[in-house]
């Protein structure tokens, strides 16, 4: 619900992935594609629309050396470009409609892109580094295509792949969710991490505390909280691992279950070109040819009997019934983490350990988290019972799925800090067609002004920006950004005049935002 539909049995929509170093002699053309959805499609289709792609790269790189295009809109497709990493392009082709042509937002799409990426470096490192590692490409085609059908998956309802829409306009991918906790579960929280740290024996791992779907700490960099919270919200927080269950503040997801079939349906329509792809990539090493695992399949996790999370994603241990610990990658030095993840009720605790700290592999890991949940830590208590506290003081001062909606207003609140906070999205949904669409056009003009800053010198100025627009059912939807805050809102209730919708505001931002947005 709240996406526009796309028919993947069409030319709805295309996303393809390439990298420019590749297959620029004659014959070779092929080597360049490293994943295109839908996989069906003639490979001289695929290459018409990636050959359209470098094509609208390189003329944009002409006017803008330093930043190449981010959309380009055709009168029957919105062309919507992502650089992943350097020469490698994801790019996202969208049929418009009657319907997409008022409900796609394209920095939303944008933003699917950076998500998928984020998430695949999470799992398998740089693309750039597995196409270094085996350079025939058929190590990361292996990867990319069942990584990117399971991630895929969570949009499609039946046949039609749901791509974000103008009801989505008050969310915003790539923030986290913070959980507002007061100055005694604070401390609490703080201890936890200390005793986690502590109990782990290295000073260089780092740990991700979540309430529910909200985080609540985290000692890692901001681009790895944020991969690391995309996935825990995606696949380990209770509302993840209860089957069927939608988070509710994140985009709204249907049913997984009876999504996958569908997908898998129409990729497995694309057999003939994955077998293609098979016959031409035969150099891999015997590592490379065991069997990929998928970390965003489905109902793959599961909560053990000492409250660590376990999967069969990854296999066993040396064919004992020990499942594989996954290892994820920090993005800015690469290091290899091992991932932990504790779950106490509505509390759900991730540990990355490093895994040149951990001797004999999985049998030291499991030591590791014996420590974390019985050894006394200088002058403590064990972590399990710590984390027992910390759930209990949470719960208290948890007000619940709409805890953070203000009666009359419908707003989202995004930081320079990448942390965001919107009201449910239950009460979005009450909202008129009309002011979702006066809200979507609006969120536009203003990514325009962001990226016209950006191309200037004034991108690291702090000018504040305010727009009011009367929606064409009379309600008041408003954006004002200050000191790199954002702030979006949408006022039905407010009366005919345009002094009433900004003292409204006003009355918001000092109450809830330190007055930040406030005009005096």
């Amino acid at each position: 619900m709240g996406m526009a539909s796309v028919n993947t049995a069409s030319e709805g929509m295309q996303l393809c992935i390439f990298d420019l170093r590749r297959g620029q002699q004659e014959g070779q053309e092929l080597d360049k594609i490293l994943f295109f959805f839908p996989a069906d499609l003639p490979f001289a289709t695929q290459l018409s629309v990636i050959g359209l792609s470098e094509g609208l790269i390189t003329f944009t790189r002409i006017f803008s050396p330093d930043a190449a295009c981010e959309v380009i809109e055709a009168e029957r497709h919105s062309h919507v470009f992502f650089e992943a990493e350097s020469d490698i392009w994801m790019v996202m082709v969208v049929e418009k409609s009657k319907e997409s042509k008022a409900a796609c937002q394209v920095d939303a799409l944008r933003k699917v892109l950076k998500e998928v990426h984020s998430l695949f470096v999470l799992f398998h490192g740089t693309m750039r580094s597995m196409l270094e590692k085996e350079t025939s490409g058929g190590l990361i085609r292996s990867h990319l295509y069942p990584f990117i059908t399971d991630y895929l998956s969570d949009f499609l309802i039946g046949k039609k792949l749901q791509l974000p829409s103008f009801h989505d306009c008050l969310m915003e991918r790539g923030t986290v969710q913070m959980l507002t906790v007061g100055r005694e579960a604070a401390i609490e929280v703080q201890s936890l991490v200390k005793v986690l740290e502590c109990s782990a024996g290295t000073t260089s791992c780092y740990s991700l505390v979540l309430f529910q779907d909200l985080l609540v700490s985290t000692t890692l960099s901001p681009d790895d909280t944020i991969s690391l919270f995309t996935y825990a919200v995606l696949r380990l927080t209770p509302h993840a691992l209860s089957s069927g269950a939608t988070s509710w503040s994140y985009l709204q997801r249907t049913n997984a279950g009876s999504q996958v079939p569908a997908l898998s349906t129409i990729t497995n329509s694309g057999s003939v070109s994955d077998n293609i792809y098979r016959s031409r990539d035969t150099s891999l090493d015997q590592d490379n040819n065991c069997q990929v695992k998928r970390p965003l399949h489905h109902n793959r996790w599961f909560r053990g009997n000492d409250g660590f999370l376990a999967s069969d994603i990854w296999g066993a241990d040396n064919g004992s019934q020990t499942s594989v610990t996954p290892i994820v990658y920090l993005q800015l030095t690469e290091e290899r983490m091992y991932l932990c993840a504790y779950q106490y009720k509505r509390l759900t605790i991730i540990l990355l350990v490093p895994v040149s700290s951990i001797l004999n592999g999985e049998q030291g890991l499991s030591l590791v988290k014996q420590q974390v949940l019985e050894n006394v830590c200088v002058l403590s208590v064990p972590a399990s019972l710590k984390m027992l506290r910390v759930e209990e003081k949470l719960s208290k001062g948890w007000g619940g799925e709409n805890a953070y909606h203000v009666s009359g207003y419908r707003y989202l609140l995004v930081d320079d800090e990448r942390v965001s906070r919107a009201s449910p999205p239950a009460k979005v949904m009450t909202l008129a067609k009309d002011s979702l669409l006066a809200m979507s056009k609006l969120r536009e003009e203003v990514n325009l002004e962001k990226r016209a800053k950006c191309s200037t010198s004034e991108v690291n100025s702090d000018k504040e920006l305010e727009i009011c627009v009367r929606a064409k059912n009379g309600a008041w939807v408003i954006a004002r950004t200050s000191r790199g805050k954002e702030l979006y809102m949408v006022l039905e209730k407010a009366s005919e005049t345009l002094l009433y919708a900004s003292d409204a505001v006003e009355k918001f931002s000092n109450r809830y935002c330190s007055g930040v947005f406030s005009l005096d």
